[in-house]
């Protein structure tokens, strides 16, 4: 067997390679080249309420048949955060008209929820993302905030404010797409619930 084409897919952060098992979770996939971006970004937001209104219901009081409506309130809140963020990134930096699908699951665990969103980059594009994450994983979250608001970047922030504000855990994991110039790029973000 010729393994010269294969190549081992590359983890930065937080990544869970193998999910623990989960009977509740849902995926949506998007084809960037469907739709312009600009019409599909409308709709980020509507996905991601979607996931964060679904995900809700699961959240039960006590008895197991009421809901228990701060539980909900606050896991919809982040649950829509953090998947429109997610969207948008991938919507934004996936490679234009890539045969590719953009795809988010939501994986829902007793004390978990795990957001992971596929999408492609071109490969020229991946040392560049790869010094970004590097940066983001070895500084203080919170003065890398300040720092962008300083400079007047938004690039990042949605991000940082997952660190900050959800105390989540980030990884990616980067795949070689075979007989493509792009890369696979899945964002995972742990949530604790």
């Amino acid at each position: 067997m010729n393994t010269s084409n294969i190549t081992v897919p590359q983890i930065l952060g937080d990544f869970i390679q193998n999910l623990p098992s989960s009977q509740e979770y849902l995926i949506l996939s998007f084809s960037p080249s469907c739709i312009p971006l600009r019409q599909r970004w409308r709709n980020n937001c509507l996905s991601a309420d979607f996931l964060a209104d679904y995900l809700s219901t699961f959240f039960l009081g006590n008895n197991d048949r009421q809901p228990d409506s701060d539980k909900q309130a606050e896991v919809k809140s982040a649950v829509s955060y953090i998947a429109n963020e997610l969207l948008e990134n991938g919507m934004k930096y996936s490679t234009q008209m890539s045969p590719f699908p953009i795809s988010i699951q939501i994986h829902l665990n007793p004390d978990l929820i795990v957001f992971q969103l596929t999408n492609s980059i071109p490969a020229n594009r991946t040392q560049q993302f790869k010094s970004y994450i590097q940066t983001l994983l070895n500084a203080d979250p919170n003065e890398l905030y300040i720092t962008q608001l300083e400079k007047n970047e938004e690039s990042g922030l949605g991000l940082l404010t997952m660190l900050n504000d959800y105390g989540v855990k980030l990884g990616w994991k980067f795949e070689s797409l075979s007989q493509s110039t792009e890369m696979a790029v899945t964002t995972m973000v742990q949530l604790g619930i």
